[in-house]
């Protein structure tokens, strides 16, 4: 009789097994399938073509302004009054040559590097401070954040290029003034995107994970905050320095940028505008300059936030 007990037992313990495969290699088969990552998941981490294309281009922008003195073929500051305004693709002189003859292009090129310094360096400037401003206002308490948010919204209450104009004019004229009043007015929106993604991963499961295991106010703004909003004000700050050459490329045209005779994208608008009937096609040639720069760096950070998947982060 016990035998015929047991015997049962077995048997119903192997169909139990059978119907309920609950052993160690279905535990790891779930596993490392939970531990998969999804296909959607796998088709948003690939680049599209329109960011690699302006990635290259954006490349290419910085080396031919790194290597101005080599990739120009005249002197920028040095003309030939004889060739004065010559129109586009005027012999060696393809861009044509501006009401001292100089050679546009080169101009062009040479003016690359003030431009770009001009956008990239106030935009580094404000993701540096705004960044630790957001930061302390997400992870701060609430009268900091209160106080910190205050003192922002006051200078949202002015238009940000008159903002800088003013700032530039106060100071003088000049490529580091320049860029010290688009440092000053670029560090709002950057600490407002910062503070909202603080605010977002202030309240994920591994946030308190980690401040109940005793990790300090540093280390865990550090070790987790951080690396976790990085990638928003990245994505961010790409598209920021489009704005920056444009709104720098504005203080140039008004005198306030770099001073003449150097070349600079802003400032040769305003030496050619004159020319806009007489030569239409050389006036036009640094503002479609700036266009193409500007445009660059927005195509580049849409195309960052998609391949990063900001978006679906955020949700």
């Amino acid at each position: 009789m016990n035998s015929r007990t047991s015997q049962l037992e077995a048997d119903q313990t192997i169909d139990l097994r059978l119907d309920n495969p609950d052993d160690g290699s279905g535990s790891a088969t779930q596993d490392s399938a939970a531990r998969e990552p999804s296909q959607p998941a796998a088709r948003r981490r690939k680049m599209t073509l329109t960011t690699r294309v302006s990635a290259v281009l954006t490349f290419a922008l910085f080396a031919v302004a790194i290597l101005a003195p080599i990739v120009a073929p005249y002197e920028p500051d040095i003309g030939d009054r004889s060739q004065r305004l010559l129109p586009l693709f005027s012999g060696s002189h393809v861009l044509g040559t501006d009401g001292q003859g100089r050679d546009i292009l080169s101009r062009i090129i040479w003016g690359a590097r003030p431009s770009l310094l001009a956008g990239v360096v106030p935009v580094l400037v404000a993701a540096l401070v705004g960044t630790a401003l957001g930061l302390v206002a997400g992870r701060g308490s609430r009268r900091v954040h209160s106080v910190i948010m205050r003192v922002l919204d006051v200078f949202y209450a002015f238009p940000a290029v008159l903002l800088a104009i003013a700032i530039a004019a106060a100071l003088g004229s000049g490529i580091s003034n320049a860029i010290v009043a688009l440092s000053f007015i670029l560090i709002p929106p950057v600490a407002r995107v910062a503070e909202a993604e603080v605010s977002r991963v202030r309240s994920t499961d591994f946030m308190e994970a980690a401040a109940v295991s005793g990790a300090g106010w540093w280390s865990i703004s550090i070790r987790h905050v951080l690396p976790n909003v990085a990638p928003a004000i990245v994505v961010y700050c790409t598209a920021l320095v489009g704005l920056s050459i444009v709104y720098a490329a504005g203080l140039g045209f008004l005198g306030l940028g770099i001073a003449p005779p150097t070349a600079e994208w802003g400032l040769m608008v305003n030496d050619l505008r004159q020319y806009t009937f007489s030569q239409p096609g050389i006036a036009v040639v640094p503002a479609v300059v700036i266009t193409i720069a500007s445009l660059l760096f927005n195509l580049l950070g849409d195309g960052l936030r998609d391949w990063l998947d900001i978006r679906s982060e955020a949700q």
